[in-house]
């Protein structure tokens, strides 16, 4: 409902209103340059001080009288969060992401972040990157989220409508992420700084929100006007956005690193301000076969930001200082485009700003101990006596990276480095030798933020890389208009 003002509004203010915004924009101006005003180099006198503080304090009344007066309250949601490095390896439609995505355990929001989802050679790197993989992981999430919503999808092959009429095309990725969502890219742009009920009654509540396309920011509006020429809708799509329980948010790819996002279907309508960055950090520091792709976006009046991260690698002494300058430059790097020009909007432009935070991937942190006596341990385990010289725990006791973060306690072995479909460390074979690396915690998951409580961080046994995948479950308050959430969710399930 929109807000109704109890005073009396006297022939001046609604002057003003009738005129609408032409009007306003010329108030604000005069409300901003009025103090300095001269004419003909003649000194400002008190009346016309006085008049300008006047015409100030009527736009300024004018406008909040426009602004809503919802009552906030925090809300809880489950937010879902995972991170693997692949190995290079495409996946094939037998694999089932059930147990990783804990489907039995619905989660709000998914958060997925890969590694190396392609080989990182030269064509990759320099040329251009396959998304072909990209299409396929997301066509797997969505069969584990969706299976149970999508009629007819029992024994569905996912990749089944990837198939290209011919050899040499592949599925275009923006197009494959438009067959996943439940409401357009541009509508999940677009600015929610008044309530989104009162944003549906009233188009203007929000007088500076531009709500066309953002351009540089890594979401593109050419991904609304793409149909799926050439590829008919994935299997389970085809039955219709209405047998989708969980919407694709984001999907977004650099060289080897990919980054998806997903919600409730009801819950999308909440989201809003949504903005991609990327961060090269590869080869001479500018390549994008190591960096990261961040995501902000305003969920309700809470702002996120997730990260999704491959640092470098290596385990000489001293690679940990690459990958701690790798983080600083992320933070120090990553900005997202200021599009809300609202006085009463404060939207972060960096990654430190945001109200939440979740950063994922491999960080490729190493244990600062040799190889046999890292086996010890393990043998042992002794996970505490290890992660005592795990590098990240190190660095960040010397508040040399991630000062201020938080990591939840690690009661699993090493992810890293598996030989390939086993449970056997790389170099504990005859074979494996030469490709021997000292096991270690690469995989990790970190947040900073308050009203972020970590309620499970766990590993996952999949042989399907030399990495395990990491996953970790949050309770995560959200600031809401009181009652919102319910409202939407009682009229998906009436």
């Amino acid at each position: 409902m929109p807000v109704i003002c109890s005073r009396k509004v006297g022939p001046v203010h609604g002057f003003v209103g009738f005129l609408g915004k032409p009007l306003r924009t010329i108030f604000q101006f005069l409300s901003v340059f009025w103090p300095k005003f001269s004419l003909l180099n003649r000194p400002v006198s008190s009346s016309e001080r006085r008049t300008g503080s006047a015409l100030e304090a009527l736009f300024s009344n004018h406008l909040t009288s426009r602004m809503p007066n919802h009552q906030t309250a925090e809300e809880p949601f489950r937010i879902f969060v995972a991170t693997w490095n692949v190995g290079g390896k495409s996946p094939h439609s037998g694999l089932n992401l059930d147990d990783i995505l804990q489907v039995h355990n619905q989660a709000d929001i998914y958060v997925l972040g890969f590694q190396e989802i392609v080989p990182l050679n030269a064509g990759n790197v320099l040329v251009a990157e396959d998304s072909e993989p990209a299409a396929k992981w997301l066509a797997l999430i969505n069969q584990s989220l969706n299976r149970s919503y999508a009629v007819g999808s029992k024994g569905s092959k996912p990749f089944a409508s990837l198939g290209n009429p011919l050899p040499f095309q592949r599925p275009s990725l923006r197009k494959v992420c438009k067959s996943f969502r439940t409401e357009s890219l541009r509508r999940l742009k677009t600015c929610n700084c008044s309530h989104v009920m009162d944003r549906k009654i009233n188009k203007d509540s929000c007088l500076w929100c531009p709500q066309t396309n953002l351009g540089d920011d890594g979401l593109s509006s050419e991904e609304e006007e793409d149909g799926l020429n050439g590829f008919g809708s994935l299997d389970i799509v085809a039955n219709g956005d209405n047998h989708l329980r969980y919407s694709l948010i984001v999907g977004k790819q650099m060289v080897g690193i990919f980054l998806t996002v997903w919600m409730k279907k009801e819950l999308v309508q909440y989201v809003s301000h949504l903005k991609v960055s990327y961060i090269s950090r590869g080869i001479m520091g500018c390549l994008g076969n190591k960096g990261c792709i961040s995501v902000s976006m305003s969920f309700h009046q809470t702002t996120f930001c997730f990260i999704c991260s491959h640092l470098a690698s290596g385990e000489k002494e001293g690679d940990e200082l690459r990958r701690n300058l790798d983080v600083i430059e992320i933070l120090k790097n990553t900005q997202f485009p200021r599009t809300c020009k609202s006085p009463y909007s404060n939207l972060p432009e960096r990654i430190i700003q945001h109200d939440r935070i979740i950063w994922l991937g491999d960080l490729n942190y190493r244990i600062a101990l040799n190889y046999s006596e890292t086996r010890k341990l393990l043998e042992r385990n002794d996970w505490n006596a290890l992660f005592d010289k795990d590098q990240l725990k190190i660095e960040r006791e010397k508040g040399k990276v991630f000062k201020g973060w938080k990591e939840g306690k690690i009661y699993f072995a090493p992810t890293y480095k598996y030989s390939w479909n086993s449970d056997i460390y790389s170099g504990e074979t005859a074979d494996s030798k030469n490709k021997r690396r000292t096991p270690a915690w690469c995989d990790r998951i970190l947040w900073h933020g308050n009203g972020m409580q970590q309620m499970s961080y766990v590993r996952k046994e999949y042989r399907f890389s030399d990495h395990r995948p990491v996953c970790a479950t949050f309770l995560v308050d959200v600031e809401t208009v009181e009652g919102a959430s319910r409202r939407a969710s009682s009229a998906y399930h009436i």
